[in-house]
């Protein structure tokens, strides 16, 4: 019993850290297609294309991301803003955004 827990857990672990693995392309993607909107101008369109293509789905699903439309949809606003992955991931872009919209609750009320 005990070498079956083990082994349970060392599966879950494993896949954890395929995940993250997976997710990390997502965000490596994600910059590229940022990069490329920035020099190109078509960021958005790159993303979408790479989201909707097999590869694409393959590694959004494996990443734990339902491959769906509204997950493209969501990665070609994340494009379009141009905010790199490492910097919308920071404690100091999270604070910045949550007091620029506290501002914006003071000034609407």
């Amino acid at each position: 019993m005990k070498d079956f827990v083990d082994g349970t857990a060392f599966n879950n672990e494993q896949g954890n850290r395929a995940r993250k693995l997976f997710a990390a392309v997502v965000l490596a993607a994600l910059d590229d297609a940022i990069a490329d909107d920035k020099k190109y101008g078509n960021g958005p369109e790159q993303i979408a294309r790479w989201a909707r293509s097999r590869d694409g789905r393959e590694v959004l699903s494996c990443a734990g991301i339902d491959p769906n439309e509204r997950v493209v949809e969501g990665l070609m606003d994340f494009v379009g803003r141009g905010v790199r992955t490492s910097v919308a991931l920071s404690r100091e872009e999270s604070e910045r955004r949550n007091a620029a919209a506290a501002a914006e609750r003071a000034e609407a009320a």
